[in-house]
């Protein structure tokens, strides 16, 4: 079993937003919920994973296939970019 496999369905969403350079703040407005829940999904991600900071789970999401690490066989890279952008798109149309 990959550590990836322990995560929730929230904490691997979460950690690819890390991944992708979100803030605690903007990451909850996409999710909807407030900072200190996403903090939470990051402390158990932390501890499921090994990591202690942002910096090396985003670097662990990077060496475990990046945009595809959320669901690694179902999305080809550029639509997931796309999403990516669409994300940060809708984040920041909410300030």
């Amino acid at each position: 079993m990959q550590p990836r496999d322990q995560l929730t369905a929230k904490e691997i969403h979460v950690a690819t937003l890390v991944w992708e350079g979100l803030t605690n703040r903007e990451i909850a407005k996409i999710i909807g919920t407030t900072e200190q829940v996403v903090k939470n999904y990051l402390r158990t991600a932390f501890d499921k994973l090994g990591v202690w900071s942002r910096l090396e789970l985003a670097l662990y999401v990077a060496n475990h296939g990046g945009a595809n690490w959320a669901t690694p066989s179902a999305v080809a890279p550029e639509r997931s970019a796309q999403s990516a952008n669409d994300m940060r798109e809708i984040a920041y149309a909410q300030h």
